[in-house]
């Protein structure tokens, strides 16, 4: 995060000083929250969020002289489409295939997958590069081409639920009740930092979990949280949302 925010810093260091605009990599929305408060910290500079469509989870922040009006032009993100496709493939499937073509995760917005296709947000500089070099999503032949905002889909989140209870509502307690895991493995998750509670990176097992919390669990997906009150026996009553 300290990175983050010095490569921040850096960017309005050039709006102040050069007067030329500037746009962050895809942020989530802890980092965006952190670096809201570190824009608002500044006179004489405007910054605008934007992902691409209006509910989208990951988003760039961009930078610019407070006298300036931002156009489209400004934007710089292009929109993908992949297609011709039969297999069902996940999120996991687009994703490892776009960074296993050696893309940071950073360049890359939402994945908005639909029954037939899928449509991909990044950022301008590797958009190319990701039409000359994405051939296949796994074994399966594909094709891309680049469409325009306008057609972008926006998809719903689908979920599985499953209504359990727990003694505590210990972070640790909660991944062992929504994945079902031993209070151990999940401690162990947690002190690998492969656990983020509302996007923001969580190393303390007795962290308190509230109603709507999101938490996101390397390797196991991502869950929310919500709470139903408490059994008879004093036991939390949870509703999990497993994120298809």
């Amino acid at each position: 995060q300290i990175i983050n925010i010095r490569r921040l810093l850096d960017k309005i260091e050039i709006v102040l000083n050069r007067h030329i605009i500037q746009s962050t990599d895809f942020l989530d929305p802890y980092e965006i929250q952190v670096s809201i408060f570190v824009l608002n910290q500044f006179d004489n500079i405007a910054y605008c969020i934007f992902g691409g469509l209006e509910d989208s989870e990951r988003k760039i922040i961009i930078i610019y002289p407070h006298y300036y009006i931002l156009g489209e032009e400004d934007i710089e993100l292009n929109y993908l489409m992949i297609y011709d496709y039969i297999s069902g493939f996940s999120h996991r499937d687009f994703l490892g295939t776009v960074l296993g073509l050696g893309i940071n995760r950073e360049k890359i917005g939402d994945i908005l997958i639909h029954e037939d296709y899928t449509q991909i947000i990044v950022k301008k500089e590797i958009s190319d590069f990701i039409l000359i070099s994405l051939k296949k999503i796994g074994r399966e032949n594909v094709k891309i081409k680049e469409i325009k905002r306008k057609d972008l889909v926006p998809v719903k989140l689908e979920y599985r639920e499953i209504t359990t209870t727990a003694s505590s509502l210990r972070l640790d307690n909660i991944i062992s009740s929504a994945l079902n895991l031993s209070r151990k493995e999940s401690q162990r998750l947690i002190d690998l930092n492969f656990v983020k509670v509302n996007w923001e990176s969580i190393n303390r097992f007795h962290r308190e979990i509230e109603d709507g919390d999101m938490v996101s669990v390397r390797g196991y997906g991502r869950f929310i949280v919500e709470l139903l009150g408490k059994t008879r026996k004093d036991r939390y009553r949870i509703n999990i949302k497993l994120i298809k």
